[in-house]
């Protein structure tokens, strides 16, 4: 294609020019079409059309695991010490 332009006896040179930048962006684009995530450093995220895997659910349910001893505090009635926090109200932000 570039003889062909070359060849060419009665086109300008900024005309030439022009064409050869065009044809060069598109050779850039065409090579960039076949590029993926195994031929190049792209994630797998950028993949066009890419198959997303599902993911297997779990054999165990969730939560705590049989034989897992649980750590969470429990309340009491009569709670040895009580510590009262004071707010101040007005540097609270306007609401309920």
């Amino acid at each position: 294609m570039k003889d062909l332009i070359a060849a060419e006896g009665n086109l300008s040179p900024a005309l030439k020019a022009s064409i050869e930048v065009l044809l060069l962006l598109i050779s850039i684009l065409v090579s960039r079409l076949g590029l993926n995530s195994k031929n190049s450093s792209k994630p797998p995220s950028t993949d066009p059309n890419r198959i997303k895997k599902s993911r297997k659910t779990g054999e165990r349910k969730p939560g705590g695991q049989p034989g897992h001893k649980g750590k969470t505090l429990q309340k009491v009635e009569d709670p040895d010490e009580i510590k009262i926090i004071p707010v101040d109200r007005n540097t609270l932000p306007q609401g309920q």
